[in-house]
């Protein structure tokens, strides 16, 4: 065996031998360079490409306990575990350098006019031409121009118009939610002095094809920190916000119905019913449209789940085994679906209320960790659940059998939600890793990659929406992002940063 190879053991052995009598060598460990050649071989002898051509040329370098050897630098540096540097070598540190170097390049590649379709061969001339041959069924030609026009998504920064001009947004988003029409998106603000604040932003598609953003007047602060949101029906279609609360040091949790129209002073009509109910430390809501429950809402919390008349105040109660994490609603029938930290996910009949025990669970399943988000299809025989292990799945309830999987998305500990857009065969996910993919709600492919405008981080996690009518009636198709305290829109029209200006 050569000198030079990455295998030569019996000089390595030798190096360390050398060094261990040596008691000057023997300090310089930490510090030590170690060439491309081997860690034990001499700086007059050849390289290894040099002393055997047929070696090949990118042979990865061993790992060393201890160690990290640096492409780049083409040299190793010694790890330190349970250091107290302030600029310490962690194998964390450069992980963290690596995944921010990936980021800057694929967010150099996906601000690229020119992006390929996910299906090989899909472009619009072809669609088109076998639309007029009929060789392409109208719902499955619009499925796939949405997939075309998500491949080539480009970002543009918002500018948020504010009555007090004076005051920019100098806090993070923490998150955003649409109401049904995509016209106002409610936001919640970290605050730097602890706490958080929150508001409605109204969105209006232009007549020149841009996208107008407007803060309301009032915006409220609370020094409680939001568990989870819903817009609520109460008098006319997402006339509320519901908003859980957790409590802190003396002021207990609650779940408070606030009237949009709250957040608005140029609004003459009065706020509404506004109402606080005493329900602590809930994970998640969520409210319920069909007409057999009006005006009913449900809350999640530890080992129980609480269905509330908003309007009497009247409560059913549900024991169960673990903390409930997300829940929805369906629309044909007043069923709750709830998902669990232990994984497991079932429904509630409301109009079995009178059943005792454990009676009252309908559909019962499991995912192989704590669910993080469940989103119902307009089919209500389907379901879609996201986990902790980053596992989405689409799950049919006549069966209780996952029948698609949507691979790629990351998650291992964070309260992440799913969106899904049926109308354009989308779903949609935020990664702990700060990348916001979309798949094909159909056959699970995943159609795009975006990385975050941000350095990527815990308390950086982008907050999405999508929808093909951001603005209203007359809105505009495209993706809502909101990271750190910018606002960004991916635009299906090529031509809008033309229009508006070069992107942020």
């Amino acid at each position: 065996m050569k000198r030079g190879n990455w295998q030569g053991r019996g000089d390595w052995g030798r190096a360390d031998r050398r060094r261990h009598h040596n008691p000057g060598r023997q300090r310089e460990r930490s510090s030590l360079r170690f060439e491309r050649g081997g860690p034990g071989t001499s700086q007059n002898e050849p390289s290894p490409e040099t002393a055997s051509p047929s070696l090949p040329q990118s042979s990865p370098a061993p790992e060393l306990p201890g160690f990290y050897f640096d492409p780049e630098k083409n040299r190793y540096f010694r790890l330190l575990p349970g250091h107290n540097n302030c600029n310490p070598l962690t194998r964390e540190g450069i992980q963290q350098r690596e995944q921010e170097g990936r980021r800057v390049r694929l967010l150099e590649e996906d601000e690229k006019p020119r992006k390929k379709s996910s299906r090989a061969g899909l472009n619009s001339t072809i669609l088109l031409q076998k639309r007029h041959l009929g060789l392409v069924p109208e719902t499955s030609y619009c499925r796939l121009i949405h997939e075309l026009k998500v491949s080539s998504m480009r970002r543009h920064k918002l500018e948020v118009q504010s009555s007090d001009s004076s005051s920019p947004n100098t806090d993070n988003f923490k998150l955003i939610v649409a109401d049904s029409a995509c016209e106002r998106v409610f936001t919640v603000n970290d605050v730097e002095h602890g706490g958080c604040k929150y508001g409605i932003m109204n969105f209006k598609g232009c007549s020149e094809g841009s996208l107008s953003v407007e803060m309301c007047d009032n915006l409220y602060f609370t020094n409680r920190k939001v568990n989870s949101i819903c817009w609520a029906s109460v008098t006319h279609p997402d006339s509320h916000v519901l908003l859980c609360l957790v409590g802190i040091a003396d002021t207990p949790g609650c779940v408070s119905l606030l009237p949009a129209s709250l957040f608005s002073n140029s609004n003459p009509d009065q706020p509404g019913m506004l109402c606080s109910f005493k329900i602590s430390t809930a994970w998640s809501c969520a409210w319920c449209l069909n007409p057999q429950a009006d005006k009913n809402f449900s809350t999640g919390l530890s080992r129980l789940v609480i269905v509330t008349d908003a309007v009497t105040g009247r409560r059913q109660t549900y024991g169960i085994n673990s903390d409930v994490l997300a829940q929805q609603f369906a629309l044909r029938a007043p069923v709750l679906y709830n998902g669990c930290r232990t994984g497991e996910i079932f429904s509630i009949d409301l109009r079995q209320r009178a059943r005792r025990g454990h009676g009252w669970k309908g559909v019962r399943f499991y995912q192989d960790s704590a669910i993080t988000s469940v989103r119902i299809l307009q089919d209500d025989n389907y379901l879609i659940a996201a986990d902790m292990l980053g596992k989405i799945k689409l799950w049919d309830l006549r069966m209780a059998k996952a029948v698609q999987q949507y691979k790629g998305h990351h998650n291992e500990h964070a309260y992440l939600p799913v969106h899904v857009n049926e109308q354009e065969g989308l779903l949609l996910a935020v990664g702990q890793d700060c990348y916001t993919r979309l798949w094909s709600l159909g056959d699970g492919r995943l159609l795009r990659t975006i990385p975050s405008p941000h350095p990527a981080g815990k308390d950086s996690v982008p907050s999405v929406v999508f929808s093909s009518q951001l603005g209203g009636h007359r809105g505009l198709p495209g993706l809502l992002m909101a990271v750190s305290q910018d606002l960004y829109y991916f635009s299906y029209n090529s031509d809008y940063q033309e229009q508006r200006g070069a992107d942020a």
